[in-house]
This record gives C-alpha cells, sequence and structure tokens, in this order.
C-alpha cells in the first residue's frame, strides 16, 4: 500500500503549490512511482505539476449518467460500471515522474459527496499500484467531513502567518477528531512567514493544541511562477523555499 501524504487548508494559503514541490521531492529523492490527486472541485494541481488535464471524475459520472438517461448504447456490450472504469482508468495523467487523477466537478450544484465517493474509491484501488500518493485537498473543511483524507499516513495543514489562519487549522484539527478519520500523523506548516514573526505564531499555535513542523517563508520565486504560470519544476533548486521545505519533508516523511 501506498505511503499517503495529504495537504489541507483554506484556500490561498499555499497548499497546492506545496503538494505539488512534494511530488516533485518524491521524484528527486525516490524515484519511485506517485499518484498525485487532485481531490479540490476547483482543480488547480496539474497546472502547479505543468500538465494538461484531459478529463476528471466529475466530468465523468456526469457523462455517464448522462448516457444512463438518455439510453445510449454502449460500446463494446460494457456495463455502466465497467464503462465507467474504464474511462476512470483513461482520465490519468501519465507524467514523467509521476502520475494524475483529478476529481474536478462535482455531478450537480452544490453535491460533491458522489464525486468525493468515487475519487476515494479509485485513490485506494490505485494506491497498490503507487510507491506514493499525494492528495491535494479542498479548500476549508468540507472535504474532511466526507472522509475523502481517511487512512492517510500524515497530514500536512498549511496556514498562512496569522493568527486568524490558525483558528483555521484548529477547527479542521477538532473535525479530524470528530470524524475519527485514520490519520497517523497531523502537522501544520505556516507559509509565507517574515522574520521572526515564526516564534510568536508557533507559540499561538500550541496554545491551540496544534504540531507546528516548520515554518516557509516569503519567497519570489513562488510569486514568479505564480505570475507566469509555470510549474513547480521551474524553481531553483537553490531558491530558500526549497531548502526549506525539503527540510521539513526530510525531518517528517517515513517511507
Amino acid at each position: 500500500m501506498a505511503y499517503t501524504i495529504a495537504f489541507s487548508g483554506k484556500g490561498g494559503t499555499g497548499k497546492t503549490t506545496l503538494a505539488g514541490l512534494t511530488v516533485r521531492y518524491l521524484m528527486e529523492k525516490t524515484g519511485k512511482p506517485i499518484l498525485a490527486v487532485d481531490a479540490d472541485s476547483n482543480y488547480c494541481l496539474n497546472l502547479a505539476l505543468g500538465v494538461e488535464c484531459h478529463a476528471t471524475i466529475g466530468g465523468i459520472r456526469e457523462s455517464s449518467l448522462q448516457s444512463v438517461r438518455s439510453g445510449a448504447q454502449r460500446p463494446g456490450g460494457l456495463s455502466t460500471g465497467e464503462l465507467f472504469d474504464y474511462e476512470v482508468q483513461r482520465s490519468i495523467v501519465e507524467a514523467k515522474g509521476f502520475d494524475l487523477l483529478v476529481m474536478g466537478r462535482p455531478e450537480g450544484p452544490g453535491c460533491y459527496c458522489a464525486a468525493n465517493n468515487v475519487i476515494r474509491k479509485y485513490t485506494d484501488k490505485l494506491s497498490q499500484d503507487y510507491a506514493f500518493v499525494v492528495i491535494d485537498a479542498e479548500a476549508g473543511m468540507e472535504h474532511l467531513s466526507r472522509r475523502t483524507e481517511n487512512n492517510v499516513d500524515i497530514m500536512f495543514t498549511i496556514t498562512d502567518a496569522t493568527v486568524k489562519a490558525l483558528e483555521t487549522a484548529k477547527r479542521i484539527s477538532a473535525l479530524m477528531d470528530e470524524l475519527g478519520l485514520k490519520i497517523s500523523e497531523r502537522h501544520v506548516i505556516i507559509n509565507r512567514v517574515k522574520g521572526t514573526d515564526g516564534n510568536e505564531l508557533k507559540k499561538e499555535a500550541e496554545l491551540r493544541g496544534l504540531s507546528v513542523c516548520g515554518f516557509l517563508p516569503e519567497d519570489d520565486s513562488i510569486s514568479a511562477i505564480d505570475l507566469s504560470g509555470r510549474p513547480v519544476f521551474d524553481i531553483s533548486s537553490g531558491a530558500e523555499i526549497i531548502a526549506s521545505f525539503y527540510s521539513i519533508l526530510d525531518n517528517k516523511l517515513k517511507y
């Protein structure tokens, strides 16, 4: 079974970039097969990884439902389930060093349950073929209530350098406890820290019962790739963000 690393947190904290950098780290350090999973309906992990997404789980499920409703003939005599499995397998983006599975939008307005159930099923199924699974989760806490991140080896909750963000991380942690999610380790990474602000923020986090495993600095390298739409692989290996984040992963990942 794959070693599973997940990223949670509210939108705009940099979790997608860090999930992408984790894929890069694992490629460089291990050379073993990696499955990246974008479990966010507003998917962006493919952009961080520099690959095109040609199909999503949500889109495939919608097409499958429409086909059933219309009574359209299925190719090759396949059952609806078999055809769906086939389309999901085809949707996996195969890149150099990793594969990518994308949830995409759900099947109806405001309803994420079925799409989450499907991506959980296929993440569990596909993880047998990979050494690592890296999950970029839905922003905020909604994905947790649907157990997308059940059976995770390590969960990183990403915050920005504010007390308000730490309050969000505290609520996410409380929800993990409430749902009894199977997460072996959970840690907070505080992003975009300036100067010595991290020391005070760590104290605030500990008062909220949070385990802070590290800080990441403001780095123009991230702004540059975001502005130009380039992938995380274009960040210089000498960038401060690479040294800081790789140090955290060196200390925390156990594989």
